[in-house]
């Protein structure tokens, strides 16, 4: 994972982001402080590794950017981080990988981690008619794009577009669907059906037999 994830960190670092990965049979996965303990000892074995390494990948991902973070409770299933820390997490088969935005950088933050291929029957559950071209259009390494790939990008847009600054109001997308995706350049242009129009660009990268996609920023250039 760190191999294959590594080089791009140049240019994760000029879009204001810092990477931080975590697998769950690290021995530095444990709480870090009483939230973290209290929140992981209500979950199931493999759940609570899952959690305490997505909080290590968030620490890391935040110390690439300059900025010190010791626990992360969590308000209902979202993580809370202290002022002036903003990071996603994501996690997959063991590993946990986050991305988190340096002082300064108003983007948004979202990523998401798939190391298993979805059906090709799953497309229904993320595109709309007017987005199955993508799936005979060129995509990572000059391959067409995958339903994994789509599904990947649009919940990595998703966490970004209600989790970064100016959040889309709650309830306002009601399913992955909600959201359109498109080519743009070597990625994606992910953006809202209705309401506020909101665009984010999303790069999604080939990891194994899956994907790990990233926000870089908006698509189109905001105030």
């Amino acid at each position: 994972m760190t191999a294959r994830l590594g080089p791009l960190r140049p240019g994760w670092a000029a879009a204001g982001l810092g990477l931080g990965i975590a697998v769950v049979s690290d021995p530095r996965v444990v709480a870090a402080g009483p939230d973290e303990e209290t929140a992981a000892a209500a979950m199931p074995p493999r759940r609570r590794l899952e959690f305490l390494a997505g909080r290590l990948a968030a620490r890391r991902a935040l110390g690439a950017v300059g900025l010190v973070c010791g626990q992360i409770p969590r308000v209902g299933r979202l993580p809370r981080f202290p002022p002036g820390c903003a990071a996603s997490i994501t996690h997959s088969a063991g590993v946990a990988v986050a991305v988190a935005r340096a002082p300064g950088h108003d983007v948004p933050t979202g990523c998401d981690l798939e190391l298993s291929r979805l059906p090709a029957r799953a497309a229904r559950l993320v595109l709309r008619a007017d987005e199955e071209d993508l799936l005979r259009a060129p995509g990572p390494a000059a391959t067409p794009w995958s339903v994994t790939s789509l599904f990947s990008a649009k919940e990595a847009a998703w966490k970004a577009l209600h989790g970064g600054p100016d959040p889309l109001p709650v309830g306002l997308l009601g399913s992955l669907r909600d959201l359109r995706a498109l080519p743009l350049g070597r990625g994606l242009r992910v953006e809202t059906r209705h309401g506020p129009a909101r665009a984010v660009r999303v790069e999604v990268v080939a990891v194994g037999a899956g994907v790990f996609s990233t926000v870089l920023g908006w698509a189109d250039r905001r105030p």
